[in-house]
């Protein structure tokens, strides 16, 4: 099973139901958004003047550039088929693809906050919540879930519930009868670059050519090569954050250790 979704364009009317529906179902402070609609054009297009919508979230890829870059501990995670029941146990750190819906998830009580997953993102689909900020990090890293708690429950992700013109199709595209896998059949694509190949499960069916060319001009076109910066002022923050608390530090000569530590990936 690969969960994925589809955008019809040709329906979207950019009313960004599906942004705010979002934000309310998973409280997602105003200045963020774990999925959101950019308008592109009107622009001049090999197929003449257009303007047309891009709803964008997570895709969920199939080689997510996310997971490899997460500095957190791995732990033995025992992940469960909910269909067949069948488990598996998998070393993962703070986020990771399910194994049996695709997925691309991120556990928060182990997540520290420090950004790589966001800066690795060709998509710029994470961002880290300052206000889930605990005494383990600044942050934590948020993005689009598929909203599979509400899948879980036998209900649509709540931008497909509430989208007024049925522009989001949600289902497996592994599954040949799925509208999604039907879709896919008439054209449905990712975005995609020669130089992004990675998998995107969050698909885009469009039947005017020059609203698929706006379109494809916001595909990602390079991976990016911040990420390396980020695993390391982590992976040197952590133990002086473990030491402090440790020696008790939690004063002033704690505080200028880490603050430290943290000012380093601001030169």
């Amino acid at each position: 099973m690969q969960y994925g979704m589809i955008i019809d364009i040709d329906r979207c009317v950019g009313c960004h139901a599906c942004t705010i529906a979002c934000k309310a179902e998973w409280e997602v402070p105003a200045q963020y958004g774990r999925n959101w609609v950019h308008r592109l054009g009107p622009a001049m297009t090999t197929a003449g003047m257009a303007y047309t919508y891009y709803p964008g979230l997570c895709n969920h890829c199939d080689q997510p550039s996310c997971v490899d870059v997460c500095p957190a501990d791995p732990v033995a995670m025992t992940m469960k088929d909910a269909k067949s029941g069948k488990t598996v146990t998998m070393e993962v750190a703070a986020t990771w693809k399910d194994p049996f819906n695709g997925t691309v998830q991120i556990d928060k009580e182990r997540c520290i906050g420090c950004g790589a997953c966001a800066d690795a993102c060709p998509y710029g689909a994470r961002y880290i919540n300052e206000a889930l900020a605990d005494d383990e990090s600044d942050g934590k890293a948020d993005k689009c879930t598929y909203c599979m708690p509400r899948v879980a429950e036998g209900l649509q992700p709540s931008c497909v519930q509430t989208c007024l013109a049925g522009a989001r199709i949600f289902g497996d595209l592994d599954d040949p009868k799925s509208e999604v896998a039907r879709y896919v059949k008439r054209g449905a694509v990712g975005l995609s670059s020669a130089a992004v190949q990675i998998g995107p499960n969050s698909r885009y069916f469009g039947s005017k050519k020059a609203d698929m060319e706006l379109l494809m001009q916001s595909a990602p076109q390079e991976m990016p090569e911040a990420s390396l910066r980020r695993i390391m002022l982590a992976k040197m923050t952590r133990p002086a954050l473990k030491q402090v608390k440790e020696l008790g530090l939690l004063g002033l000569a704690g505080g200028l250790l880490v603050s430290g530590l943290n000012n380093k990936d601001q030169e």
